[in-house]
């Protein structure tokens, strides 16, 4: 099917659609969010959409399309969603279609090229070795039908580029961290003489977080450093089973679960060594608001950790799932004051380098722009502020 019909829906200013899944806590949504603040209205009109409209970054965000699945894609309730869908994009005229996470990206693909939607392009925010098989291939194949996929990593457009799908139709824009992210801020605990705190932020609905690893590298240390506590922010199905195994490790007056928090600059402020224990991460945000606060990271070598850790100069990098190694590396800053402020100073640097937002916006409206000339056959119109990606 030809794009040419439709290209005359390209204007000055083209519309872009936006697509998650939803806007609840998490790395994906906050980027998300993010992005949509950031484009340029003097660039692109930018419209949203989502799976579910339910979440704390619902807020500010304005007008936000909902197109519910009802819980399958096997719903009569999807198959309305997804004819409403086309109908929503045709109507708007929508140059640019782009999805964020894989519900989105399995809803808003096929959608867009139905609705004749000149650019569509798809997220891979993750390695994708926590689908199914089945998952999979069914992302692979919309995947394959659209014209880009944004990985937020390089290891996540390796792992496609292996998979199959071709390096042509990879992009790699990193995560972006907003000015307010290297702000100052008050502790949302208030720093007590001779305490040190070790955190860990994630949610706690699934076990690819592996807050467990902390706790069992905690209970190694509780001896040789009794002035620790470890902070556990987050929450989910997954937090009662947490809390009974700090309990059973005899950390009951070690930890604090602090549930889900919307603070998160004040959390980490209130940190000495922020920890990332998955054993799958594309690009972790949390990583990335630690080096903004200036905390040292110490981190699994997993997904692209290492593309944003560089162990011994920013933070840790530890083997996936190996308690002894994590109690190793924590023990080692622990001990070194120095060092924690050294890491966290250069890790703060390197974030304000490359991982500003604006420089991330830009990426993106190169990208978007790079591709609607592509489909129109006119040369890309950038602003004079935009950077290489």
């Amino acid at each position: 099917m030809s794009d040419v019909p439709e290209l005359g829906r390209v204007a000055t200013r083209p519309r872009v659609f936006l697509m998650v899944n939803d806007l609840q806590t998490g790395g994906t949504e906050r980027q998300f969010a993010a992005l949509a603040r950031a484009l340029r209205p003097e660039s692109f009109q930018v419209m949203l959409g989502c799976i579910r409209r339910v979440g704390a970054f619902l807020d500010g965000l304005g007008d936000i399309a909902e197109f519910d699945l009802g819980g399958s894609f096997f719903t009569r309730q999807a198959r309305r969603s997804f004819v409403a869908l086309v109908k929503y994009l045709r109507s708007r005229r929508i140059a640019i279609a782009h999805s964020f996470d894989f519900y989105a990206n399995l809803m808003l693909i096929p959608a867009a090229r139905l609705a004749r939607v000149p650019v569509v392009i798809g997220s891979q925010r993750q390695l994708g070795d926590v689908l199914t098989p089945a998952q999979r291939a069914a992302q692979s194949g919309v995947f394959r039908i659209s014209d880009q996929v944004v990985c937020n990593s390089h290891a996540a457009a390796d792992l496609l580029a292996q998979r199959g799908l071709p390096r042509n139709k990879l992009t790699v824009i990193l995560n972006g961290l907003q000015n307010e992210a290297f702000a100052e801020a008050i502790p949302a605990l208030p720093r007590i003489p001779g305490l040190l705190r070790v955190g860990l932020i994630a949610r706690m609905n699934d076990p690819v977080k592996n807050q467990r690893v902390l706790l069992q590298a905690a209970a190694r240390l509780k001896d040789k450093f009794p002035q620790v506590e470890y902070l556990f922010v987050g929450d989910g199905h997954l937090r009662h089973d947490l809390e009974q195994m700090a309990w059973n490790l005899g950390l009951a007056e070690r930890v604090r679960f602090m549930g889900e928090r919307h603070d998160i600059a004040a959390i980490l402020a209130a940190m000495d060594i922020s920890v990332v224990a998955s054993w799958s991460e594309g690009l972790s945000n949390v990583i990335l608001e630690s080096m903004a606060a200036a905390k040292p990271v110490v981190a699994t070598r997993v997904g692209g950790n290492p593309e944003l850790v560089s162990d011994g100069e920013t933070g840790l990098l530890v083997p996936i799932n190996d308690e002894s190694k994590l109690a190793e590396a924590l023990a080692h800053l622990l001990a070194r004051p120095s060092l924690r402020e050294e890491l966290g100073r250069n890790a703060q640097s390197v974030a304000r380098a490359r991982f500003g937002m604006e420089r991330v916006r830009d990426q993106y409206e190169q990208l978007y722009a790079a591709l609607v000339a592509e489909k129109s056959g006119q040369a890309p119109q950038l602003q004079s502020n935009s950077l290489p990606t």
